[in-house]
């Protein structure tokens, strides 16, 4: 365990940090860890991309917690991401390592009651994490105030900047002191990222980590292809076959959601959606019960669906295909986290082919289209096999049929040969029987003049005792 202290605390970080990660069981940093952490302490300007689920939120939060002044009481720090869900995400991960330090931190989340907010600043955070909506809004209703800060960090900063939040992103770093430490993190890097850098940053390090794939090799990567007006039944069939404990579904549309939902819970599925505009409390409890397991399909938009992070979760279902390869990647990346197993499927119609083909060769991962047949996901190599599997198998029968009918044959030829000598034994007997004279009876053997005799005494004797008429026989 002191390698892994060691370790930890080569990259720059105090002891009460190294122990409190040691208590988490986090032995030992990620690659991303490893390269940004020291960067980050250095208080040097930083452009960090690596894939979802590599470590990125201890990369910036650790070094932000110990840079923090503990003796000041003014917002020294704060962390700007593209939705709730992963601003709520990244105030639990702050507040577990910053009680042991201790650093005040506070939430500033869009949905959430403004007046109780205000209230909480009067605490005196020291690190602020939320949306840029809600921030900028307390920033005009001057309810806060960001000239003392010196370290901002940009949390999914491609999302943020797309998001149509770039005026309330530029508002915060306005606010924001001039001698200050800008850090933007990302799974992906769109080309408009290197305009946002020479905008808001001063000859920034950048940390590229590109593994040889962008998405884990653990995650299992499948297409279905069937008409549009097909693919409720497409995906109902494939969740009743693959029966997964839980699925994150996507749509790129929010105005299909709550008719996907309406349609999948009356086919008999636990389905809830997770509304990019929806209020705080709904999200969170939404989240929650997919979470605890409450719910088993949640469908979600790309926006939405930013920090959702089940440790577990085994089945991406894309309702409709990414729209680039980045979409895919963060969608891919809410399954097969830290090394598990985890499958992503995606429905697309004949026209929607050349997307697939189109991810194959950007991220180079093996992409390849299923079908369902007799209740299994086989690609069409697989099915092929199967049915030669079968045909050997009726091969054999066929054969094993024929041999027994040539059998039975032959059986036949063999019992026709012997018949003749049969028949011309049957033949001999009988007539052996005709040639035998008949035995004369004793009443052929009499004259007509004795029997009339015979007869004569019958009918006199008749009605006699029995040893009358034996005595006369006897005589006889």
């Amino acid at each position: 365990m002191m390698n892994e202290m060691n370790t930890w605390q080569r990259l720059g970080l105090n002891s009460q940090l190294t122990n409190k990660l040691a208590e988490e069981q986090i032995m030992a940093p990620t690659g991303v860890q490893e390269q940004a952490i020291p960067l980050m302490l250095e208080g040097k300007d930083l452009s960090v991309r690596s894939q979802t689920g590599s470590g990125k939120s201890l990369a910036f939060l650790l070094p932000l917690l110990q840079s923090i002044d503990l003796s000041s009481d003014n917002i020294q720090a704060i962390v700007l991401a593209p939705t709730q869900e992963l601003a709520m995400q990244l105030v639990r991960v702050a507040e577990l390592y910053a009680q042991v330090l201790p650093v005040r931190v506070q939430q500033l989340i869009g949905g959430a009651a403004l007046k109780r907010q205000v209230e909480k600043l009067k605490l005196h955070p020291q690190l602020i994490i939320g949306t840029p909506g809600r921030i900028a809004e307390l920033l005009k209703l001057r309810k806060l105030k960001l000239t003392t800060v010196k370290h901002v960090v940009i949390d999914e900063a491609d999302q943020v900047f797309q998001l149509g939040s770039s005026k309330d992103v530029e508002s915060v770093l306005f606010a924001c002191s001039r001698e200050r430490q800008t850090a933007f993190f990302s799974a992906t890097y769109p080309e408009q990222m290197s305009k946002f850098e020479q905008r808001w940053m001063k000859q920034p390090d950048k940390v590229m980590i590109s593994p040889s794939q962008r998405i884990p090799q653990t995650v299992e990567n499948f297409y279905v292809v069937c008409e549009q007006r097909n693919k409720l039944d497409t995906a109902r069939k494939l969740l009743r076959m693959i029966k997964p404990a839980q699925a994150l579904l996507f749509l790129n549309d929010t105005e299909f959601i709550a008719n996907w939902e309406s349609k999948l819970k009356y086919e008999g599925f636990t389905a809830e959606t997770l509304y990019g505009d929806a209020d705080k409390q709904r999200r969170a409890s939404t989240l929650g019960r997919f979470k605890e397991g409450k719910c088993q399909l949640l469908l979600a938009t790309d926006v939405a669906a930013r920090g959702i992070d089940i440790d577990s979760l085994p089945l991406v279902l894309q309702l409709d295909p990414a729209p680039d390869a980045d979409h895919y990647v963060h969608r891919a990346g809410r399954t097969g986290r830290m090394g598990r197993s985890g499958t992503v499927i995606t429905i697309v119609t004949p026209q929607e082919l050349f997307i697939m083909n189109k991810f194959r060769k950007q991220l180079g991962i093996d992409l390849e289209e299923k079908m369902m047949f007799k209740g299994k996901l086989l690609s069409s190599s697989e099915i092929n096999e199967w049915r030669r599997g079968n045909e050997r198998v009726a091969n054999y029968e066929q054969g094993r049929s024929l041999e027994r009918r040539q059998g039975e044959q032959k059986s036949a030829i063999a019992s026709k040969q012997t018949s003749p000598k049969r028949e011309a034994d049957e033949k001999k007997i009988k007539g052996q029987a005709k040639q035998q004279p008949a035995k004369p009876t004793a009443a052929r053997s009499l004259t007509k003049a004795q029997l009339k005799e015979k007869k004569k005494k019958d009918n006199k004797n008749k009605g006699a005792p029995r040893w009358l008429k034996d005595k006369q026989n006897a005589q006889d």
